[in-house]
């Protein structure tokens, strides 16, 4: 069953690393505002445990690590960018990150990694089968406390997206298939050497096992492969039906492929289907089959799209710097349109938000009609820094005085032209007008033009202060990717680039707050009023030290003092 970490642990006289450090080392890891005592207040201690008490069950057990350390751990590695193997023996003998975890003995044992790996895989399988997930969830909890303690207003949003490529090698048709039927074949050797299969199939799938892809494709003309295609299409389909009642492993992974890739026609022959007909959304590699494909402006990706959105307020009342945090993290298959994340943003970031979302800043690519109707429905003011597509010819307006009269001017010329209100038959409670052009063609109008129109209009009248808001979550955006400088990640799959987001937008907020609790505790040295809920982090830490040493001295008990003191 689940049980909660222990919020008041004894520290040991004897197994303390105070006992071992001096002077100026000692008073930098006792020193409340120092990173890693900061990481533990404002992250690890946050953490509400009972989110992941339904990992655990009478049939599951209870957590043999602390949840809270698991998490801290998790963050860690995200945040400064390190292998499990660095995570793992910084944990281990690195005093600072121990503290950081809350590890404040030298007794207090690391999470061994199979602990750590289960725990991952628990947060992905419960997100899988239950379609809840426990991080993320984990994340807004922590990110709303931060919120109210440092008193964010979040009145103003802004957000931004991200393409990062799948860890995968990128494969041709040709090598994509071969991978494929390879994984398949390395899982079921056993019982394929069983099946009644020609000698041209089994020769045919040594062939397989013993030469990748890419050789293939390297050593051989393009009608070789066209025709090897073929044979491997007729391969896997074999496959399928021979392993039909077996349908584990590899094998959905093979049956996916081939439909995405060929189709059978009424004579039961294997065809490849044409380039054109690929879909995007088709597997690219058999290693990650959630990711799928994207040319976006000219950057191809195939991996995931992730979506930031950030408080992003300018000043306080008293026009001081305020703290601006992630409120919410997306991470989906990378052909994902940025407007479908828009909604579903703004409704993460309220729920934890104190204040009403009053301005949203984003870029053209999240706009929509459903997007606009949204806004406009909870009173928020949508700033868009341009709109999707090239300029118009013709900029439309309606009449103030009649509504059914539309004024069009032609931006090349600059003359107005009169349209005609036009009567349709199969919408005809939408209205539609039209104009004849110079070329004698007729040009027609909705009430979606005149919206769109309406638009451009006024982004043109936004200042260009109040438009550069949004560029500023381009900083975010390069932060979260920072260990990515290629922007291909380490990991496969979607939940585990969901993990690694999650992890990296704690990481950043986190060096948020450090850098605001730095900034206020020098406005207090230059002899500005401290705020109130800043009191307890800028404090003189000699108190501490000194009443520490004096326990040490005067308790004949080596347990001596409660974890929650520091």
């Amino acid at each position: 069953m689940f049980k909660k970490s222990d919020n008041h642990k004894q520290l040991d006289a004897f197994s303390s690393p105070i006992e071992y450090l001096k002077d100026s080392t000692m008073n930098y890891y006792l020193k409340n505002d120092s990173w890693h005592n900061q990481f533990r207040k404002q992250v690890v201690m946050r953490v509400d445990e009972s989110i992941f008490s339904v990992l655990y069950t009478q049939l599951t057990g209870a957590p043999n690590a602390s949840i809270r350390v698991l998490i801290g751990m998790m963050i860690l590695k995200e945040g400064q960018g390190w292998s499990d193997e660095q995570l793992f023996e910084n944990c281990s003998f690195n005093l600072l990150v121990r503290s950081a975890l809350g590890l404040m003995t030298l007794e207090d044992a690391v999470p061994v990694a199979s602990t750590y790996y289960l725990f991952r895989r628990n947060l992905v399988e419960y997100a899988k089968e239950h379609g809840e997930d426990l991080f993320k969830k984990c994340q807004a909890q922590i990110t709303k406390s931060q919120i109210l303690e440092f008193n964010v207003s979040g009145k103003q949003v802004r957000m931004d997206s991200k393409l990062i490529g799948s860890n995968i090698v990128w494969y041709t048709r040709y090598e994509l298939i071969h991978e494929t039927i390879r994984l398949f074949i390395a899982e079921r050797e056993e019982f394929i050497f069983k099946k009644s299969l020609s000698r041209e199939e089994f020769s045919l799938i040594k062939n397989i096992q013993g030469e990748t892809g890419n050789k293939v494709v390297y050593r051989s003309t393009k009608a070789e492969i066209d025709a090897q295609f073929v044979a491997l299409g007729k391969l896997m389909y074999r496959f399928i039906g021979l392993f039909k009642a077996n349908s584990y492993g590899q094998y959905q992974t093979l049956k996916t492929v081939f439909e995405q890739q060929y189709l059978v026609n009424k004579a039961k022959i294997v065809l490849p289907l044409e380039n054109e007909k690929i879909s995007a959304k088709s597997i690219q590699s058999p290693h990650d089959t959630d990711c799928d494909y994207r040319n976006k402006d000219g950057n191809k990706v195939k991996g995931y799209a992730s979506n930031i959105t950030e408080t992003c307020d300018q000043r306080d009342q008293d026009g001081k710097p305020v703290l601006n945090l992630i409120t919410d993290t997306q991470v989906e298959v990378v052909s994902t349109q940025d407007n479908s994340f828009f909604k579903p943003a703004l409704i993460n970031t309220q729920e934890i938000l104190p204040n009403n979302i009053e301005k949203t800043y984003t870029d053209g690519a999240y706009n929509s009609v459903e997007n606009q109707e949204y806004c406009q429905n909870n009173n928020i003011d949508l700033l868009l820094t341009a709109i999707q597509g090239p300029t118009p010819r013709y900029d439309v307006s309606l009449d103030e005085q009649d509504n059914n009269k539309l004024l069009v001017t032609d931006n090349k010329t600059g003359k107005s032209i009169e349209a005609q209100l036009v009567n349709t038959r199969k919408e005809s409670n939408q209205k539609k007008w039209s104009i004849k052009t110079e070329e004698g063609k007729y040009r027609y109008f909705d009430m979606e033009s005149i919206r769109t129109a309406a638009l451009r209009q006024k982004l043109r009248d936004i200042p260009i202060e109040e438009l550069n808001i949004r560029n500023n979550v381009e900083a975010t955006i390069f932060q979260l990717g920072y260990h990515y400088s290629n922007d291909k990640s380490r990991y496969r799959t979607l939940a585990k680039h969901k993990l690694w987001a999650y992890s990296r937008s704690l990481w950043i907020n986190f060096v948020r707050i450090m850098k605001y609790i730095t900034q206020i505790c020098q406005r207090t040295l230059s002899g500005q009023k401290l705020p109130s809920n800043m009191v307890n982090i800028c404090c003189n830490m000699q108190i501490i030290v000194f009443a520490f040493i004096t326990k040490v001295l005067t308790n004949k008990n080596p347990k001596i003092m409660h974890f929650s003191t520091f």
